[in-house]
């Protein structure tokens, strides 16, 4: 006799939305100057994200609309990263040309809203990628991390799985330490990327900051 089929359990999806949303402000509060995308696009793909996260919670067909979002996600996250990486880009280059289009108040800010924006962003790109999407997250799906309280169940319930603080706090160790902490890397994309962010982290911090307040002081 077949067993009853369990109801997927549905993590809350509103820091999820709340991470999304200050993304996008931060993207729009960018100088110009520096900004790549324009407000459509980042309109559209914010909206592509929270459409199937609502037809989650109020619609019955949920494994349908979870592969919709975990293809939203993804495209959100793109879209968002290569805004971070090109702001960043012409940061760099703005303060290599030494010229006077972007002074030391808008560097200083622009540095560290990218640098939020870099964490941000991974952190919705690790919550997708680890074991196939929070989906598969009670599977048997190839895990792409262990966080700690996988390895001491005596200190953690025994159906307990990552939600997305978990990957916030991942995305912000990997960018505030430049390496992993608590949580390890199991595969090579998991490796990679934390190295990615760590690198964008690393360029944030030493380089663009360092010289806004170099100006700022001068």
């Amino acid at each position: 006799m077949n067993k009853p089929t369990q109801p997927i359990p549905i993590e809350s999806r509103w820091p999820v939305a709340t991470t999304a949303l200050v993304v996008l402000f931060l993207l729009k509060v960018l100088p110009w100057r520096i900004r790549v995308f324009p407000g459509w696009v980042l309109y559209a793909s914010v909206t592509a994200l929270l459409l199937p996260m609502a037809a989650i919670k109020f619609t019955t067909a949920q494994m349908r609309w979870l592969r919709v979002e975990h293809t939203t996600t993804l495209f959100f996250c793109v879209i968002a990263e290569s805004a971070t990486a090109a702001a960043l880009v012409r940061l760099f280059g703005a303060m290599l040309r030494g010229t006077h289009e972007i002074g030391g108040n808008q560097l200083l800010t622009s540095s560290v809203a990218t640098w939020v924006m870099n964490v941000l962003t991974f952190s919705l790109l690790y919550w997708q990628l680890d074991r196939d999407g929070p989906a598969s997250r009670g599977s048997d799906a190839k895990r792409d991390w262990l966080f700690p309280q996988e390895g001491l169940r005596k200190n953690a319930p025994f159906d307990w799985r990552p939600t997305f603080v978990d990957y916030l706090y991942l995305a912000y160790s990997t960018a505030t330490a430049f390496s992993s902490t608590d949580v390890l890397p199991l595969t090579s994309r998991a490796k990679m990327l934390m190295m990615l962010e760590s690198g964008i982290s690393l360029v944030t911090t030493v380089a663009v900051a360092s010289r806004a307040i170099n100006i700022l002081g001068t």
